[in-house]
């Protein structure tokens, strides 16, 4: 679905950025988080142990996975409101406006979640893993996992 944007930003010639960019998601969350209402705000404020859910085809991509890696998980944020430049933060109405770059808010132009997870286990099948931490509702389409990288030495 397209929508259109306040505005699209230069590229790097001076003229303008394209207004697409195709994303294919690996996969979706599974949690019993199903309504927004209902969600933390963020991972480590209670959110419940999911799942995420990927295509088989994304299976050797998950290959050395294991349990008690952290990784971030990117996600689409796919009910989110992407016209929203400004919002409140932490959704309190007694605070002042703020743009959605300096915040968290899910709403916003592309709605990328950025989420620091812990893999708790690898389905024995290879195509799901269990994850703590993470407030994406259930559904919620998977665009990437990369590892959390520690001291330069280790990579």
């Amino acid at each position: 679905m397209t929508r259109e944007h306040p505005g699209t930003p230069p590229d790097a010639a001076g003229g303008q950025a394209g207004t697409s960019f195709p994303v294919v998601p690996v996969g979706r969350v599974e949690s019993p988080l199903a309504d927004r209402a209902d969600a933390p705000r963020q991972g480590d404020e209670g959110a419940p142990d999911a799942w995420l859910v990927f295509d088989p085809a994304y299976r050797p991509a998950l290959r050395d996975l294991t349990p008690g890696s952290d990784v971030l998980l990117l996600t689409w944020l796919d009910r989110a409101d992407r016209t929203r430049l400004t919002v409140h933060p932490r959704g309190d109405a007694s605070r002042p406006e703020q743009g959605v770059f300096s915040t968290r808010s899910p709403d916003r132009p592309n709605p990328i979640g950025l989420h620091r997870v812990r893999v708790l286990g690898v389905d024995p099948d290879g195509a799901r893993l269990r994850v703590s931490g993470l407030e994406a509702l259930d559904g919620t389409p998977v665009l990437d996992v990369k590892p959390v990288l520690g001291d330069v030495a280790e990579r």
